[in-house]
């Protein structure tokens, strides 16, 4: 089984970051946290510090499955500024096999800026859109379009965690981890009206 790998940045969206952490692994994919700073300790933009598990600079990216990019602020600039990881996304996007994730800033911040957006359907955190020059943007929370499974936001976290686990690991595992975390939606729709 492949490898996947979420980046961590000073400033990283916690919800986000965790929550695929969490899901990806309860569906048994192999996925590690990496910072890309000199230090394993990573702070997110609401004050909580990961232990990541790799530092980037130390990692062999060999093929990897999935390559996840969590949002917040500054967290997105942070990953768009890092240079080797611009490279790692280009060549991922390249690849036959190898998919891409990012929700909130990144989808526009980070794969936006680096032109791989272009001709794709795409969303990420409303203010940002301009920023996905060439892309067909949608105003959904969560948006599959060919090698990439963006989300918009924070809310949507747990719908966007659950289909990348859908398109890793197809529809009967992502309802299974939905089922045991009792998150209901029959379809994965991830625009349950939880509030009336």
């Amino acid at each position: 089984m492949k490898d996947s790998y979420v980046f961590l940045a000073a400033g990283f969206e916690e919800i986000e970051a965790l929550t695929v952490i969490d899901v990806l692994r309860r569906a048994g994919m192999e996925v590690h946290t990496v910072s890309i700073t000199s230090a394993l300790q990573v702070r997110g933009a609401h004050g909580v510090t990961v232990n990541a598990d790799l530092l980037f600079d130390n990692t062999l990216f060999s093929d990897p499955e999935w390559l996840i990019l969590p949002g917040g602020m500054p967290g997105a600039s942070n990953l768009y500024e890092f240079g080797p990881l611009q490279g790692l996304l280009k060549s991922q996007a390249e690849s036959s096999k190898g998919r891409i994730a990012a929700i909130c800033a990144s989808p526009a911040v980070v794969l936006g800026q680096l032109g791989l957006l272009k001709g794709e359907r795409a969303t990420c955190y409303p203010g940002f859109e301009d920023l996905m020059e060439g892309a067909q943007r949608i105003d959904e929370p969560v948006v599959v379009s060919n090698k990439f499974v963006l989300g918009n936001g924070p809310a949507f976290a747990l719908p966007w965690a659950l289909t990348i686990v859908m398109e890793a690991r197809g529809q009967e595992t992502a309802a299974k981890v939905a089922g045991g975390m009792l998150y209901y939606p029959t379809e994965l729709n991830p625009q349950v009206n939880y509030f009336g």
